[in-house]
C-alpha cells in the first residue's frame, strides 16, 4: 500500500523535476517549453497539496479547478495568472504560438511565486 506521504513525494518529485527542465529550457531559450513545463510543474505541486488535504487527484489540467481542492487562499491577481498559465498548456503545443524572451521571463518569475506559495505549505 502506498502511503499519503509517498504520494504527495511522488507528485513534488515530478514538479521540482518539470520546474528543473522548465529552467534549463529558459536558459537555451526554448521559451514555448519553458512555459509548457511550467504550467506540468504547477499541475503537480497543486496536486501534491490535494493529497495533503485527504482528497482524491481530479485528472485534469485546469490549474483553478486543481488548486480549489487545496486549502491554499489564492488572491483575485493569482487566480488570473493561474487562467493565463492554462494556457500555456494548450497554447505551446502549435508551431505558430510564439513567446517573447520578455513574456517568458515575466511569466517565469510569476510561476515561480506560485510555486513557492504552494510548496510551502506541503
Amino acid at each position: 500500500m502506498i502511503t499519503k506521504q509517498q504520494k504527495i513525494q511522488h507528485w513534488l518529485d515530478g514538479s521540482m523535476k518539470d520546474k528543473k527542465t522548465a529552467l534549463d529550457m529558459y536558459k537555451l531559450k526554448h521559451y514555448d517549453w519553458c512555459l509548457f513545463l511550467w504550467h506540468l510543474s504547477l499541475e503537480k505541486i497543486i496536486k501534491a497539496n490535494i493529497i495533503k488535504n485527504n482528497k482524491e487527484i481530479i485528472f485534469i489540467h485546469n490549474l483553478i479547478k486543481l488548486a480549489q481542492n487545496t486549502n491554499i487562499e489564492l488572491s483575485d491577481e493569482e487566480i488570473k495568472s493561474l487562467a493565463t498559465i492554462n494556457s500555456f498548456n494548450l497554447n505551446t503545443r502549435y508551431d505558430d504560438y510564439k513567446c517573447s524572451p520578455s513574456f517568458t521571463h515575466k511569466w517565469v518569475i510569476i510561476c515561480k511565486k506560485i510555486y513557492l506559495k504552494f510548496k510551502n505549505n506541503l
